[in-house]
C-alpha cells in the first residue's frame, strides 16, 4: 500500500466521531473545486499543493470530484518542468487520486526524471538548492511521487542512509545534520517512511513522540512550543500508530477535546488556535487525526 492510500485509509475512518457533522465536511470539500477543476489556496488561487488535500478529503469521505476539467487542468502542468520539487509531487499525486493511466506515454518517467532532479549528495531530496542534504520532508514527497506513480525511487538504501544523518540526540529527528533536538514533523515523517520501506526504529522515538504532547491537549511541532497545532497532531498520531504505540486514554480524550476546538460549523477545521482561516489541507488532518482516534 502507497503511503497516500495509507493516510486515506486512516482518514476514511473519522466518519465514526464526526457522525453528522460528516455532510458539512463533504460540502466543504465540494465547494474547494473551481468550475477549472482545480481547488485553490488560501488567497483563492488555484494550486496543486491544495488540489492534493482536497481530492484526500473528497475520497476519504466518498465525495464526486469534476474529474473531466480536473484533468485537463492537470494537463497544463505538463512533465511539471516549471514547478518545485513540492508542486511535482503534488503534480503526481493528483494524477495518483484521478487515475495515472490517464497519462500519455512518456509522461511518468518525465515526471520522475523531474523529481530525481531534486535529489542531493547524500541520496535524499529536499527542494531548496542550497543545503547539500535531503530532509524527512523531502524523502516522504519524493517516495509518494515513486509511489504514486507506480515506481520505485532507484538507490533506496541511499534515502534511508541520509535520514541517518537527520537523527538527533534526544531519539528524533530534524531538517538538517547536526541540530540538538528534533522536531516533530520531521521525526513523524521519518518514522512513517522508515516503517513503510520495513526498516526497524528504536522504541525510543515513541516516547519522544508522546513527550511531544501539550497538557490542553494535541501535540507541539516542537519541544517546548507554547500552542498545539493540528499538523503536528495528525502527524504525532500517525507516526505513533506506526510504531504500534497505542495512546493512553486521558491523552485521546485531550486530543478529542483539542480538535474539538479547531472545528468550524463550515465544515472544516483551523490549523491551530491562532489561524482563522479554513482549507483542504488542514482539514485531512482534522480527518486523520479523527481517523486514528477513532480506532
Amino acid at each position: 500500500m502507497s503511503l497516500r492510500l495509507q493516510l486515506l485509509q486512516v482518514a476514511r475512518l473519522a466518519p465514526r466521531l464526526l457522525g453528522d457533522s460528516t455532510d458539512l465536511v463533504r460540502d466543504f470539500y465540494r465547494r474547494q473545486f473551481t468550475p477549472a477543476g482545480a481547488a485553490c489556496d488560501r488567497g483563492g488561487r488555484p494550486d496543486l499543493y491544495y488540489t492534493i488535500f482536497a481530492l484526500a478529503g473528497a475520497q476519504a469521505l466518498d465525495v464526486p470530484v469534476p474529474v473531466d476539467p480536473l484533468v485537463a487542468w492537470l494537463e497544463g502542468h505538463g512533465d511539471g518542468a516549471t514547478l518545485d520539487f513540492v508542486h511535482v509531487g503534488a503534480l503526481a499525486r493528483c494524477w495518483a487520486a484521478v487515475g495515472a493511466d490517464r497519462l500519455p506515454p512518456g509522461r511518468i518517467e518525465a515526471l520522475l526524471e523531474r523529481v530525481e532532479s531534486f535529489r542531493k549528495p547524500d541520496g535524499g531530496y529536499e527542494g531548496d538548492p542550497r543545503p547539500d542534504h535531503g530532509t524527512a520532508y523531502g524523502a516522504f514527497v519524493a517516495l509518494g511521487a515513486y509511489q504514486d506513480l507506480g515506481r520505485t525511487p532507484p538507490r533506496v538504501l541511499d534515502l534511508i542512509r541520509s535520514l541517518k544523518r537527520l537523527e538527533t540526540p534526544d531519539h528524533a529527528w530534524s531538517n538538517a545534520p547536526g541540530l540538538p533536538t528534533g522536531a516533530l514533523n520531521a521525526t513523524a515523517g521519518a518514522v512513517t517512511l522508515i516503517r513503510h520501506l520495513g526498516f526497524p526504529v528504536n522504541p525510543a522515538v515513541g516516547d519522544w513522540l508522546m513527550a511531544q504532547r501539550h497538557p490542553d491537549g494535541g501535540f507541539v511541532a516542537v519541544p517546548g512550543a507554547p500552542l498545539p497545532d493540528l499538523l503536528s497532531t495528525a502527524t504525532a498520531l500517525h507516526a505513533l500508530a506506526c510504531l504500534e504505540r497505542r495512546i493512553p486514554s486521558t491523552v485521546h480524550e485531550r486530543c478529542l477535546d483539542f480538535i474539538d476546538t479547531l472545528w468550524s460549523a463550515e465544515g472544516g477545521f483551523h490549523g491551530h488556535w491562532a489561524d482563522d482561516h479554513l482549507d483542504a489541507e488542514y482539514t485531512f488532518y482534522g480527518l486523520l487525526a479523527l481517523g486514528h482516534l477513532s480506532l
